[in-house]
């Protein structure tokens, strides 16, 4: 009895190649997706050998686009967003339009429809979620104020981007796809859009009002059953049957479903164990979406077109982060910050995959362009380790030779040094609160109650201004920049309390510190063991690492509902005697 198995055959190929290629790619400190779409290259149909089933390839990979945009609904903070608003809706409009209008002019020099050139352009325009945090996780500034701005900026364009998948169906008419075209033939085009917004706007609705009722009761239900298969299980089914009701009902993409579930999850108590159960699914479902992407690669486009490719690359690594650079310079941030949200933004990955995979599905955009798009995002992945490692020797190189750079650095801002009006008291004696976060702010509000003066260093320059509008003492700026110190008052400080978690700048805080105030005193926060451990072997100062202080927190509360037992009491032995 025959059997098909091609659905086992492309799982264990593509599971198994991806392993060893993308084991292969973080040996080389490359990011592991280079490995899974090189995967997807050797077994797809344009490579020699064998061969898997594209159409099961193809739906395996909407089920990782419904995992991925679930795990990015769940991550999602509308906190983190506004709390770098000003600088990542701005920057981060800019920079898409440019990037877009970039490749829109690419793509009318080889001849393409106004239409296909933009669905290029724009699946150009759009960063790699995935490779970011993989790549501020690696050198530990996720949690800095430059790590804030670079997601909270991939956070708007994700949000622009499925808005984008939503509206491109009704438009392809108007864009040239010819299978669209026909059936628009009956139908006013304002009409489709109208309806197709009014049917998102219906699904956000029923998912912010009822959805956010709904799911995490059920959430609670499933959790006092104890099963801990039961209550992964409800995450997945509630993912991909939100996802897929959507498409069914709304007609709302698969990946705007996910993430509005994903999103509305997060408001349950249970999202952090939601997040951690579904992390391995959602793993597993993204390495097949990126299989099935390098499966739609055509290899030979890198001999046929090689100038093309050069043209794309040119348009991610180049054009884009020399809009975003000029884009968070002009709002006043330190050369530091505006090279790496150019560096974090200088590639491009799973959204840029599925607008073009949408395009090509439209009719939109020709096959030669989805090759493109992969070939730049293969060598963009590649080269992005590179850019970040560059940051600080090309941040020197360009102070070293450049007046226009220094006098940036230099530059006038009435957020980078105190107030004249400022009290006397917050000049001696106060306490240097460098960065303003969760943490930042729990020990402010504590000084405050004690009326302890202090003065807050942060690097959010919107936060100073709304800092200083609340009457707070504070100044913008990197504390690792003598200067910010010196207009923190450090001289005259009694303590700098570094409340953020910022590996890379922490000891040169502390050497700025202890040479303009050799008596100060220096408290450190660290969420790694080991570099605590460090920290205070080398006795920098008073240093608290986060699981620690909890598991003491925890304990003090434990004991101090026990009456101290005396030891005849507490031997068994003595007891049984």
């Amino acid at each position: 009895m025959e059997h098909n198995i091609s659905l086992i055959t492309t799982l264990a190929a593509g599971f198994g190649i991806a392993l060893i290629l993308g084991f292969l790619a973080e040996r080389v400190r490359m990011p592991a997706l280079v490995g899974y779409l090189l995967a997807g290259i050797i077994i797809g149909p344009h490579s020699p050998g064998f061969v898997a089933d594209v159409h099961l390839a193809s739906q395996l990979s909407e089920i990782g686009v419904m995992l991925l945009m679930f795990g990015v609904g769940l991550h999602f903070s509308l906190n983190d967003l506004l709390a770098v608003r000003r600088i990542a809706v701005p920057g981060a409009v800019a920079q898409m339009g440019l990037a877009t209008l970039l490749g829109m002019a690419v793509a009318w020099w080889w001849g393409w429809s106004w239409g296909s050139g933009l669905v290029f352009g724009l699946s150009l325009s759009c960063a790699s979620t995935v490779v970011l945090l993989k790549a501020l996780e690696t050198r530990g500034v996720l949690d800095s104020m430059n790590g804030r701005i670079a997601v909270g900026w991939l956070v708007v364009e994700d949000l622009a981007t499925v808005m984008i998948l939503v509206l491109l169906p009704p438009l392809a008419g108007v864009l040239g796809g010819p299978a669209a075209a026909a059936s628009g033939a009956s139908t006013s085009l304002w009409l489709a859009i109208g309806q197709t917004l009014l049917q998102v706007f219906a699904f956000i609705v029923l998912m912010l009002i009822a959805g956010r009722r709904i799911l995490p009761w059920l959430l609670w239900q499933v959790a006092r059953t104890g099963s801990r298969e039961l209550f992964t299980l409800s995450v997945i089914a509630a993912a991909i049957g939100i996802a897929y009701g959507a498409a069914h009902l709304f007609s709302v993409s698969f990946a705007l479903g996910a993430f509005f579930a994903g999103m509305v999850m997060r408001e349950s108590e249970f999202s952090h164990r939601a997040a951690e159960e579904s992390l391995p699914l959602r793993d597993a479902f993204s390495v097949l979406f990126f299989v099935a992407v390098g499966m739609l690669f055509e290899p030979d486009i890198l001999i046929e077109e090689p100038l093309h490719v050069l043209g794309v690359v040119a348009i991610i690594m180049f054009g884009k982060s020399i809009a975003a650079l000029a884009i968070v310079l002009a709002f006043r941030y330190p050369l530091n910050t505006a090279l790496t949200v150019s560096a974090s933004l200088a590639q491009i990955g799973e959204f840029s995959f599925i607008l073009a995979g949408l395009g090509l599905a439209l009719g939109l955009m020709p096959a030669e362009g989805m090759s493109l798009v992969l070939a730049g995002a293969l060598i963009s992945i590649a080269l992005n380790p590179l850019l970040f490692t560059a940051i600080e020797p090309l941040r020197r190189w360009i102070l070293a030779r450049s007046a226009i750079a220094r006098s940036l650095e230099l530059r006038d801002d009435p957020y980078a040094e105190l107030p004249m009006s400022t009290d006397r008291h917050y000049l001696e004696g106060q306490v240097v609160l460098v960065g303003y976060g969760r943490v930042g702010k729990r020990i402010a509000r504590a000084l405050e109650a004690r009326g302890i003066p202090y003065v807050v260093a942060e690097q959010n320059r919107e936060l100073v201004e709304d800092l200083r509008k609340q009457g707070v003492a504070a100044v913008s700026g990197n504390a690792a920049e003598p200067s910010v110190l010196i207009q923190a008052h450090i001289a005259q400080a009694a303590m700098m309390v570094v409340a953020t978690p910022d590996p890379l700048n922490v000891r040169q805080m502390v050497d700025t510190a202890r040479t303009l105030n050799p008596e100060i005193e220096i408290v450190l926060r660290t969420h790694s063991e080991d570099e605590s451990a460090m920290l205070r072997k080398e006795r920098i100062g008073t240093v608290f690492f986060g699981e620690e202080e909890l598991a003491k927190g925890m304990t003090a509360h434990v004991l101090e509902r026990f009456p101290p037992r005396t030891a005849q009491a507490a031997d068994p032995h003595n007891q049984a005697a």
